[in-house]
């Protein structure tokens, strides 16, 4: 394939997987914001940006489960590529040859290397623990059914996976700047098969059949 220069490029990301992508992260965006601007007093000024502390009550539940709701679709989408395979563990094993850039010493890696994988599961252990408490924090649907115990331990559960969250995501931006070339494959959908040669070359191999 070859993109609008005429240079040879390899798809990394499809269309659907992008917009799916940045449907999740705006959502994020939003359900964080809302979300702080609920935690703590001191942050409320935040509810501001929502229309107010009553429509920042109304929509942030709606819009995390928006955000669920569209991450499953793309956590369907991606699940095959990121189980974990012993090349994963070995290149996790070799973290010092991965942040002094030694990717020569590196074992190849397929479409996610070990670190993006562990990264996808952290997500999906969170967004899991986000929704079924928030489930049960939501007052104006469920918290009626269950008892006050169980409503003050999914308020910290949810608290908890919120900031592992948040955290996840900041490593997950990160690693999307240092390697260069990240950020033109999740707004363009295509990376140089220099790039795939580089930093994932079984999957390059994979995808030109080498």
């Amino acid at each position: 394939m070859s993109d609008s220069e005429g240079r040879d490029v390899i798809v990394r990301y499809t269309a659907n997987e992008r917009t799916n992508h940045w449907i999740v992260a705006i959502a994020f965006v939003l359900a964080a914001l809302s979300g702080l601007a609920l935690f703590h007093p001191s942050l409320f000024w935040l509810s501001h940006l929502f229309g107010g502390g009553t429509w920042t009550r109304i929509l942030h539940p709606f819009i995390g489960f928006t955000m669920t709701l569209v991450f499953l679709f793309l956590c369907v989408a991606v699940w095959k590529d990121n189980r974990m395979q012993d090349r994963d563990w070995k290149w996790l094993r070799q973290m010092k040859d991965v942040v002094n850039n030694r990717e020569e010493r590196l074992p190849e890696v397929g479409r996610y290397n070990g670190g993006q994988k562990l990264l996808f599961f952290v997500i999906v252990l969170c967004m899991l623990g986000l929704v079924l408490s928030g489930i049960v924090i939501w007052r104006t649907y469920f918290s009626i059914y269950f008892p006050v115990e169980v409503v003050r331990f999914a308020s910290l559960l949810h608290a908890l996976s919120a900031f592992l969250l948040i955290c996840a995501i900041i490593v997950h931006i990160y690693a999307g700047i240092w390697v260069k070339g990240s950020l033109h494959a999740m707004t363009r959908g295509t990376v140089t098969p220099g790039w795939a040669w580089k930093h994932h070359r079984a999957w390059f191999r994979e995808r030109r059949n080498l």
